[in-house]
C-alpha cells in the first residue's frame, strides 16, 4: 500500500452480483423492528431485510452500538447489491448499525429484463437513463431514507451518519457530500467515479464508441463533478472525514481520478483538519477487489476509519 502517489471498462458492464445469504437474517415484515430491539436480539448481531421511504436496505445491527450508522452503497458491478456488499463489507469491528441500500434500478427496483434493461438504458443515452437515475437518483433520496431510521430508533435526531461507497455508489457518497442534505461526520470511498465526466471517459473506454454530449448532460457532469466541488465537500467545521481508497490495478476508474479528487480536496482542509483527509492507493487491487488480500486490508482501513 502506498499513500498518496500519482499514479475508464466502466460502468458499461452493468452484471449483479449473485445474493448472497446473510446469517441471523430475519425477513422483512409490515412492522419492522427498531434497532433495539435488533440489538437485543443480536448473537452477535441481527440482519433484516426492510425499506426505508421506498429504499431497499440491510440492516446490520450489533449487540453494542457506540457509533453513528455507517449508510453503504454498492457499485454498478460486483459487488452490485445489498447483499453482496454486505457480505464483502460487514464492519462488524465497527459498533454502528450498518445500512446497506440498494441503488434505484438495481436489486428489487429493478425494470423487466434485468440487466438487458440497464443496457438498453445506457445505450439509449447513458448520462440521462443511467447515471442521473442511478447516482443522483440515490443520493437525493438518501433524506428521505434517514428520516426513516430515526423512525426507527436508529439515528438520533440530530446525529451525523457515516457514509461508504463503491464504484458508482462512491459517486453518490461524493455527491451528498458536495450537497450537504443529510449531515456526515466521516466517509469512505472505494474505486469511485468522481462524477459524470469520469463515469463518460470509462464509458466511451468500454464501448469504443464517443458519447454524444448534450446541454442537459453538461449541466450534470457540472453538477456531479467532486474535483469542481471540492470546497463544497470540504465545507463545514470541522469538514467531513474522508477516506479515498484506490486501486491501482483498477482499469474501470483510473487511479488518476482518485489522486485528482485528493489534490483538489487537500488546500481546502486546514491545517488543523489535514488528518481529515487521506488518500490509500492500493497496489495491485482490482476495481471489484476480487483478491482475498486487497479485501482484508479494504476492511481494515474501512474499519479503523471509522473507527477513529
Amino acid at each position: 500500500m502506498k499513500s498518496e502517489r500519482t499514479r475508464p471498462r466502466a460502468l458499461a458492464a452493468l452484471v449483479f452480483a449473485t445474493l448472497l445469504p446473510c446469517s441471523a437474517c430475519f425477513a422483512a415484515t409490515t412492522e419492522t423492528p427498531s434497532c433495539r430491539a435488533l440489538a437485543a436480539r443480536a448473537d452477535p448481531v441481527a440482519t433484516i431485510e426492510t425499506t426505508l421511504d421506498g429504499v431497499p436496505a440491510l440492516l446490520r445491527v450489533p449487540k453494542t452500538i457506540t457509533q453513528p450508522p455507517i449508510v453503504l452503497w454498492h457499485g454498478f458491478g460486483p459487488p452490485a447489491s445489498e447483499q453482496a456488499l454486505m457480505a464483502t463489507l460487514p464492519l462488524d469491528d465497527v459498533p454502528a448499525v450498518k445500512v446497506y441500500l440498494g441503488l434505484p434500478l438495481f436489486g428489487k427496483r429493478a425494470e423487466a429484463g434485468g440487466v438487458g434493461a440497464l443496457k438498453r438504458r445506457q445505450a439509449n443515452d447513458f448520462a440521462s437513463q443511467i447515471f442521473a437515475p442511478v447516482v443522483v437518483g440515490a443520493a437525493e433520496e438518501l433524506p428521505a431514507a434517514l428520516k426513516a431510521l430515526r423512525a426507527m430508533g436508529c439515528l438520533a435526531r440530530d446525529e451525523k451518519i457515516n457514509l461508504f461507497g463503491f464504484s458508482g455508489g462512491g459517486a453518490a457518497v461524493l455527491l451528498a457530500l458536495a450537497e450537504h442534505e443529510v449531515p456526515v461526520d466521516r466517509a469512505v470511498v472505494l474505486n469511485a467515479s468522481t462524477g459524470l465526466s469520469a463515469s463518460i471517459a470509462a464509458f466511451e473506454k468500454a464501448t469504443g464508441k464517443p458519447y454524444a454530449w448534450n446541454d442537459a448532460a453538461r449541466e450534470l457532469a457540472r453538477r456531479t463533478d467532486a474535483v469542481g466541488r471540492a470546497g463544497e465537500i470540504a465545507a463545514g467545521h470541522p469538514p467531513v472525514a474522508l477516506l479515498i481508497v484506490q486501486g491501482t490495478a483498477d482499469a474501470t476508474l483510473t487511479p488518476q481520478l482518485a489522486t485528482d479528487l485528493h489534490a483538489a480536496l487537500k488546500p481546502k482542509y486546514a491545517a488543523r483538519d489535514a488528518q481529515r483527509l487521506q488518500l490509500i492507493l492500493a497496489d495491485d487491487m482490482s476495481h471489484n477487489v476480487t483478491d482475498a488480500g486487497s479485501l482484508g486490508e479494504l476492511r481494515k482501513w474501512a474499519g479503523d476509519w471509522f473507527n477513529r
